[in-house]
């Protein structure tokens, strides 16, 4: 396995200076072996493996009360995104009212509660399980309109100062920081400190509060009164498991993992305290796809035929919003007339563009795979269904997308908030005919809910992506779901990304990390040993290296790493980027004119931009000749310098160049879709500054992406026949 070696970089005169000589880029290489380098690494500390979602929750144990402010700041918006949604809301309510009342503790469940948790003792007792009642679905057709969604500015909660104030009273009372009294208003709302007496686990409401810290809040409150069984505790807790495991993509649980964690926290009664969670209404129990035994059906030993059924716990809010999406999606491919675009299919600009048109013209929903060159094929599509008198729109998931797809197209954030598209019509619905989606994957379950129900009856809908990056950032795995249940026509397009970064990213995909020729040298290994000679490396990168040898100035380099935290992640590469591309004192609350940042307007959502100044009403961006002023008071939540990104962060943008930054302590957070997508930001470079050693080999080839529980592909596959 040949790796280059340390030397001048090119381009340098042999005089070049001795960091230069000690180890700059071996760019003169004309076969560059990415599997295997030698360089010697020390396994460290685990990784930031969950990226930007788990970061904020790890950060906010470590950092308290600052980082539980920014979180709920974060969090406000993607509620409120939901939540503005009335059909939804008005779902979650009447779900609510038809429960007779609160369910004591040790009363029996009735209906499909108890059917589904008799199920549970049956499928580990090893005994056939009961005939689960599936609710009959409502038609598509029939389904109400979605209306517009508010979209609101990103401002701190605005709640009166009394309220704050007798939160804090409470909170210093149970020995928790006065500072947490905002986010704590924010989440339980003006009565916060009343709720907080009445059941201090809410407490656990607030991200980045631990179950500890909730405990000892509780005792300090309540003394003697509270205890590890107290039935507040343990709903506090189910909901606490289901959220953590939200930011980590699951938007359920199975029953008996939840179980076991209560059990882990020392709840006497697991059972007990799930069967008061779900009479309580706290969480919802599901088990789709279950459907009734017939006679006939069983074995001489009364086991089932087939796999059993698992069945899962979930929140309200993830719950129906992935059964809203399942009947928004089953209403397009329901209500969409066939047409015959055989002509406009004929004059497409490349086979696999041909058969997208084809597949569109016959069918309300169909997805598209590819790689970035595939990316044309939807836009030829957007561009025949206009030649033929229809309302095409081309979506991407960021601005760098966007961008990327030239004049017309929107962003999934602009799309839906209105200031970007066609608007909305009478009904409130978008007024398109044919909806191409772009960086589908980063779709998560809430965003594609809102998108989908707000596409009128008969319009068509196109999710297009690479299969192979991350998932999104938020809960759900839309795009995997849809691929997994086979509803719909699939197109994978024929059309391969070009050059020695297309073949190298193209075998990841695949699960081989292959030895490219990179005469252009478009791939480069950068051999490190430790943490600070990759945050050295990456700096002369970026400022020297790839400016002097590829052509690419710093500001089109992007740099990818694997966590905010740690000695080689965002912060502290970011740190030394700014450093040596743009010191100064960063007296606007750390920034300074023309740093580099990402702003995050949404969980899950990163727009690259520039400081421009700061005044009284907040910090000023440049995203892209796009004026922006983030209010001073969030600015710490949601502006981060960009010159160091997440792949998280990434996903869905490319750049000129890009450093991929693998020190040491990352090994445990490599797999496949990480690798894929971090290789993949970079348009005409790649820099990979490498101290995993045969971890990242290990990664490609036999780590996969870490599984997500859901429910959407189950709830689809009992909506729609598969499609041939």
């Amino acid at each position: 396995m040949t790796v280059p070696s340390r030397g001048t970089t090119p381009g340098s005169p042999d005089e070049a200076s001795a960091e230069d000589r000690d180890g700059a880029v071996a760019e003169e290489s004309a076969a560059v072996a990415v599997a295997g380098a030698d360089a010697a690494a020390e396994p460290e500390s685990d990784a930031d493996a969950a990226e930007d979602a788990e970061d904020a929750a790890e950060d906010s144990a470590e950092d308290g009360t600052k980082s539980a402010e920014d979180a709920a700041a974060q969090l406000s918006e993607a509620e409120e995104e939901i939540a503005a949604q009335r059909e939804l809301r008005a779902r979650i309510a009447q779900r609510k009212a038809e429960k007779e009342g609160p369910i004591p503790a040790g009363t029996k469940l009735s209906g499909q509660a108890a059917d589904l948790l008799a199920a549970v003792r049956a499928m580990e007792s090893g005994q056939a399980a009961p005939p689960a009642p599936v609710a009959a679905p409502v038609p598509a057709q029939d389904r109400p309109r979605a209306p517009e969604p508010v979209r609101t500015a990103a401002v701190a909660a605005e709640t009166a100062p009394g309220a704050v104030a007798a939160v804090g009273d409470v909170l210093v009372e149970g020995g928790a920081p006065r500072t947490l009294a905002a986010p704590v208003t924010a989440a339980l709302g003006e009565q916060a400190g009343d709720a907080l007496r009445e059941d201090p686990w809410l407490l656990l409401s607030v991200p980045g509060v631990q179950p500890e810290q909730a405990d000892g809040f509780a005792r300090a409150l309540l003394g003697d009164g509270c205890g590890p069984g107290d039935e507040r505790r343990a709903a506090a807790l189910v909901g606490w498991l289901l959220e953590r495991a939200a930011v980590r993509g699951s938007t359920a649980l199975a029953y008996p993992q939840v179980r076991a964690a209560l059990a882990e926290r020392s709840v006497p009664d697991p059972d007990e305290a799930l069967r008061h969670a779900v009479a309580e209404g706290a969480v919802l129990m599901f088990q789709d796809g279950a459907v009734p035994a017939e006679e006939g059906t069983e074995d001489e030993e009364g086991a089932a035929d087939g796999p059993a059924v698992p069945v899962l716990l979930g929140l309200d809010r993830y719950a129906l919003a992935e059964e809203s999406l399942a009947d928004g999606l089953a209403r397009l491919v329901k209500t969409a007339q066939e047409a015959s675009w055989d002509e406009a299919a004929a004059q497409a600009p490349s086979p696999s563009a041909g058969e997208l048109i084809r597949a569109v013209a016959g069918h309300g929903l169909v997805v598209h795979t590819g790689g970035e060159a595939a990316r044309a094929e939807p836009v030829a599509l957007a561009e025949a269904a206009r030649t033929l008198g229809l309302r095409p729109v081309v979506a991407a998931h960021s601005e760098n997308g966007r961008h990327r797809l030239g004049a017309g197209a929107v962003t999934v954030a602009g799309l839906l908030s209105g200031t970007e598209g066609p608007g909305r019509d009478a009904d409130g619905a978008l007024d398109l005919d044919l909806l191409v989606v772009l960086d589908a994957p980063q779709l998560d379950v809430e965003t594609a809910t809102v998108l989908v129900e707000s596409l009128p009856d008969g319009a068509r809908l196109v999710l297009s992506g690479d299969p192979g990056v991350l998932w999104s950032a938020g809960a759900g795995r839309v795009f995997a779901d849809l691929l997994a249940a086979r509803v719909c026509p699939q197109i994978a397009s024929r059309t391969p990304d070009p050059g020695p970064l297309g073949e190298l990213v193209s075998g990841i995909g695949i699960g081989e990390l292959n030895q490219v020729e990179a005469p252009g040298k478009e791939v480069v290994i950068v051999p490190v040993r430790d943490a600070g000679e990759a945050v050295h490396r990456t700096v002369q990168l970026v400022a020297d290296s790839v400016p002097r040898a590829i052509g690419v100035p710093s500001g089109q380099t992007q740099v990818i790493t694997v966590g905010h935290a740690g000695a080689v992640g965002t912060r502290a590469l970011n740190a030394a980027l700014k450093e040596r591309l743009n010191p100064g004192p960063g007296r606007f609350g750390g920034f300074d004119p023309d740093d580099r940042v990402a702003y995050v307007p949404a969980p899950g959502r990163a727009v690259m931009a520039s400081v421009v100044s700061a005044d009284a009403a907040g910090l000023r961006l440049d995203c892209d000749g796009l004026p922006v002023v983030v209010p001073r008071e969030l600015v710490e939540s949601v502006v981060r310098h960009g010159w160091a990104l997440t792949a998280h962060q990434a996903a869905g943008m490319r750049w000129p160049a890009a450093v991929v930054v693998l020190p040491g302590d990352a090994a445990q957070a490599l797999n496949r879709p990480w690798v894929y997508t971090a290789f993949s930001r970079g348009e005409r470079h790649l820099s990979v500054v490498h101290g995993v050693d045969q971890a990242l080999a290990q990664a490609v080839t036999g780590i996969p992406a870490a599984d997500r529980t859901t429910r959407l592909r189950s709830l689809l596959e009992g909506l729609l026949t598969p499609a041939v």
